[in-house]
């Protein structure tokens, strides 16, 4: 499935399952559909399985956003309990969209307790509580960990809440972050549990000692934190010579919540940083040339002025300050001002999850999860940008479990994608004007209404077999603005059924109008089907809506010139 497809069943307010392969654009579609939704004020919670995850996206943990914290299950006692909360209650009064990022390592028992949470908290027993539930994630990567004294941990869709979501499925198979075809057939390989020996050979002339990479000194990713910390701080210090500075961070609002942001984020309280230090960018930045993942080297800093990088394209970069953010109610509650770098000798595949990489190397000797490999392999865009340090056999390997569950994700997004394409555009706007009026009513004091196009509205009624009069008389508009619309619902091909709309013009007329249709079209000189010489030839007694409304049934509208 297409991005642009899988937006079209989320404006529709379906609860959906996005997942695709590492690099297939999941958490750019989810952006795309956060901004749809903001624009139309319509009040969405974003969160993801994990602090990193989440402020990618701006936002914060399910655990912190739900009020279940670390626990594993609640009473509805406890769940009452937290109406006495004022903010948690305001929160679940007005949520009518929640997103959960990085589902494949949240835990099947915690998506039944953010269900059970929404319906007590919203009064309203069905999934979710009536909210929009969108998930997104890949199984083929990082796994649910449980902690000493939790259930064991099994995959969300093993819960209640995914049985009873009804969820449609939307796998993505576009590929955005690879465009080398031997890096794509890799990674195939691995989601489908069978790797070759041509990529076993293919992986060890990636593993020689020698093997050059397009950057001197690529990011290497480790499985284990106190590999990553070693190996940074012993580059740092190498660093003798070179001008040096601090960078504190600045904090804003209530220090339990600037806490919890802080632990979540990937930017550092005092960021350490000499020039020559190897650096990664952590935030997008698409003015200034950087993303997040850009790799770098520091080539001035000092403590008033903005760190400059050079990235590796060449491209000499100020790196102004970043700000990551807990926004509730259109409000800050938290928010931490810092230079989105941190060093990048080294990183975790766990914090590489979801960056997109120009090189990097890998010991991977370690891996002691399914789906590490492939999460560590799948941050290049190329694998002339990969050198392997290590390797063991758990690399490569992936869940059998998800492995076979995955064909069963497959064929229901082939069958939402046969549902997409059975909808009429009028049809697929009514579903999504239907879904923007729950979400925002217009009757509700202060809500804008849904920046829908006009047109598009008309469509809707159409699809109702509304008349002309009762089209004008719902829109609060005349007869001739519904022409308007017909026409360029027309212009821009939607597929749109007036014939029920002939009735409106007497036969007498009818017989008439298209007699002069005729005599126009017959006419070499006649450039199409234009009102004042039709009126001229009609006379008085046929008005100019019948003239075109019968132009936009026998489909003569002229295009309009740009």
């Amino acid at each position: 499935m297409k991005q642009a497809q899988a937006l079209e069943l989320l404006k529709t307010g379906r609860n959906v399952f996005i997942t695709g392969a590492a690099g297939s654009g999941k958490t750019h579609l989810l952006n795309t559909y956060i901004s749809y939704l903001r624009e139309r004020g319509v009040d969405v919670g974003i969160t993801a399985s994990t602090g990193i995850a989440a402020t990618h996206m701006g936002g914060v943990t399910i655990h912190s956003w739900s009020g279940m914290g670390v626990h594993a299950f609640l009473s509805e006692e406890d769940i009452e309990g937290m109406r006495e909360k004022p903010y948690l209650a305001k929160r679940f009064e007005r949520v009518k969209v929640l997103i959960i990022d990085e589902v494949s390592m949240l835990h099947h028992f915690r998506l039944d307790l953010v269900d059970q949470i929404l319906r007590t908290m919203k009064k309203v027993d069905d999934p979710f509580g009536g909210v929009q539930v969108v998930l997104c994630g890949d199984f083929f990567q990082l796994p649910p960990v449980s902690r000493f004294g939790e259930p064991p941990s099994l995959f969300v869709y093993h819960s209640e809440a995914w049985k009873n979501g009804d969820f449609c499925i939307c796998y993505l198979d576009e590929q955005f972050r690879q465009h080398d075809s031997e890096a794509i057939g890799l990674l195939n390989e691995i989601r489908s549990g069978e790797v070759s020996a041509k990529t076993h050979e293919l992986l060890q002339t990636h593993s020689h000692p020698h093997k050059r990479v397009l950057i001197t000194e690529p990011t290497r990713l480790y499985t284990h934190n106190e590999d990553v910390d070693a190996i940074n701080e012993r580059e740092l210090a190498k660093l003798v010579e070179a001008a040096s500075a601090e960078y504190v961070m600045e904090e804003k609002g209530r220090p339990f919540i600037v806490e919890a942001l802080k632990k979540s984020c990937l930017a550092q309280p005092n960021l350490r940083l000499k020039v020559g230090a190897r650096v990664m960018c952590i935030k997008n930045n698409f003015e200034e040339g950087y993303v997040n993942g850009t790799l770098g080297v520091v080539v001035s800093c000092s403590f008033n002025e903005d760190p400059v990088v050079r990235l590796s394209n060449g491209k000499r970069v100020v790196i102004g300050k970043a700000s990551w953010k807990i926004e509730e109610d259109g409000h800050t509650k938290a928010e931490l001002l810092q230079y989105p770098l941190r060093l990048a000798w080294a990183i975790t595949v766990h914090k590489s999850q979801g960056m997109s990489l120009d090189a990097a190397e890998m010991d991977l000797s370690k891996s002691f999860e399914p789906g590490m490999g492939y999460v560590a392999l799948s941050r290049v865009r190329s694998l002339a940008g990969l050198r392997i340090l290590g390797l063991n056999a758990k690399a490569l390997e992936v869940n059998q479990e998800v492995l076979e569950f995955d064909e069963q994700l497959r064929e229901a997004s082939r069958r939402a994608e046969e549902k997409l394409r059975s909808l009429s555009p009028a049809q697929l706007a009514s579903e999504q004007i239907d879904f923007m009026e729950y979400c925002v009513p217009e009757r509700a004091a202060g809500k804008k209404a849904p920046k829908i196009p006009t047109h598009e509205i008309t469509a809707a009624l159409i699809e109702k077999k509304r008349t002309l009069a009762e089209m004008a008389r719902e829109r609060g508009l005349t007869s001739e603005t519904i022409i308007d619309h017909i026409e360029k619902l027309i212009e821009e091909q939607y597929d749109i059924d007036i014939t029920y709309l002939k009735k409106e013009i007497s036969r007498t007329h009818w017989l008439k109008i298209e007699k002069a249709f005729e005599e126009m079209l017959a006419d070499e000189k006649s450039e199409g089907i234009f009102l004042a010489p039709a009126k001229k030839m009609l006379g008085a007694n046929i008005s100019y809506i019948e003239i075109r409304l019968a132009r936009a049934l026998k489909g003569l509208v002229p295009k309009q010139k740009k």
